[in-house]
């Protein structure tokens, strides 16, 4: 009995130490598995500025060039946004004086710019716009007749350089003998 009671007892001492001995097979795979269930080192994020200059250029000479900076970091899109809203009558203005219930609706006119750093900071997407009334028209316009909007919009992707300006687009102005470049730098912060 004594025997019965010593093998069981070596048998429960053993079967208490096998978690501990394990499989070298089941232990390696213990150990992949943890790995990859750790968290991955979080790469840094790096920070830019894009400097933007909306040139407006003339028989070749720049006679105008307006500045935007974003600072930005891969992600979301940053954006600056600069102008007005213009209420414009959108009912008939005959009905609407003897009513007075004259119904408007609001424009955005200005300059609004996008920029977005995309494929893991390989890529620079801009986006640009300027607006603004035709003045040209003269006083001779009635009050009656809605404004005419005018707009630049130059879009465009292009790889990310650093500290060298790069041109992401021209448009010519359809009006007149002008054109509008849209021109960005970028420049690394950290």
């Amino acid at each position: 009995m004594r025997r019965i009671t010593s093998v069981i007892t070596a048998l429960l001492f053993a079967i208490s130490l096998l978690p501990f001995v394990g499989n070298p097979k089941t232990a390696s795979a213990q150990e992949k598995s943890n790995s990859t269930n750790a968290p991955a080192a979080e790469q840094p994020m790096n920070a830019y500025r894009v400097d933007l200059a909306f040139n407006e250029m003339e028989d070749g000479k720049k006679v105008n060039t307006r500045h935007y900076s974003i600072d930005l970091t891969a992600g979301r899109p940053d954006e600056i946004k600069i102008g007005t809203r213009i209420p414009v009558a959108t009912s008939d203005s005959s009905t609407t004086q003897a009513s007075g219930n004259t119904q408007y609706q609001y424009i955005d006119l200005g300059t609004s710019v996008e920029a977005q750093l995309i494929n893991h900071e390989q890529e620079l997407h801009i986006s640009g716009e300027i607006s603004s009334i035709d003045t040209t028209a003269g006083p001779e316009r009635s009050a009656t007749l809605l404004p005419v909007v005018r707009q630049i919009r130059i879009q465009g992707s292009t790889a990310l350089v650093l500290g060298k300006p790069i041109v992401i687009g021209i448009a010519d102005d359809p009006n007149s003998k002008r054109q509008f470049q849209l021109e960005a730098t970028v420049t690394k912060l950290n």
